[in-house]
């Protein structure tokens, strides 16, 4: 039964044979914890939709030169991340956040003034810092690996998480009703 097969045995059989019920499987075992992840990332189900289906056309291309240094699924991350990446490159919308923007954003005269839930203040957080959070925090990815896949330095993503963390505090912290 290939539900008792390891991900490395799936990715043998789909190599080997092209065996399709193979890639069925993998499909089902990643697909919706890598849709959760692109779809806090993007914000947007279409985006996510697409991301998630390219990755899976990479990752099968590209299977029979995974080395195995990682998990499957850190690999198909990896790639689906690179193409959420390429996603923002062609939309121009790959920032730079810095410590100025961080207090504009905190400052804003649209900050909510109700509790918000996380996924509501996921969505309201800068992309990069989302980007680092959703990795670091919910993906359990250490620093040294979100700084490879985004093409940043460990410190920055250290930065950036540390940023987003507060953030994301101060919308979730209730307000007081006078």
């Amino acid at each position: 039964m290939l539900k008792n097969q390891t991900d490395r045995e799936l990715v043998e059989a789909l190599v080997v044979n092209g065996d399709e019920i193979a890639f069925r499987e993998l499909y089902r075992r990643h697909t919706p914890r890598l849709y959760q992840l692109v779809l806090r990332l993007v914000g947007c189900e279409q985006d996510a939709e697409d991301i998630v289906q390219e990755a899976w056309i990479r990752a099968a291309e590209a299977a029979a030169n995974f080395r195995w240094e990682s998990g499957f699924n850190t690999w198909l991350t990896g790639i689906a991340i690179n193409r959420f990446k390429e996603l923002l490159r062609k939309r121009n919308r790959w920032p730079q956040i810095g410590l100025e923007q961080m207090s504009e954003l905190e400052n804003r005269p649209d900050r909510v003034s109700e509790r918000v839930d996380l996924e509501r203040a996921l969505s309201l957080l800068p992309l990069g810092y989302r980007t680092v959070l959703v990795l670091h925090d919910l993906e359990g990815y250490r620093h040294d690996e979100i700084a490879a896949q985004l093409g940043i330095a460990p410190g920055t993503s250290k930065s950036q998480l540390f940023h987003a963390r507060r953030y994301v505090r101060s919308l979730l912290e209730p307000t007081e009703v006078v």
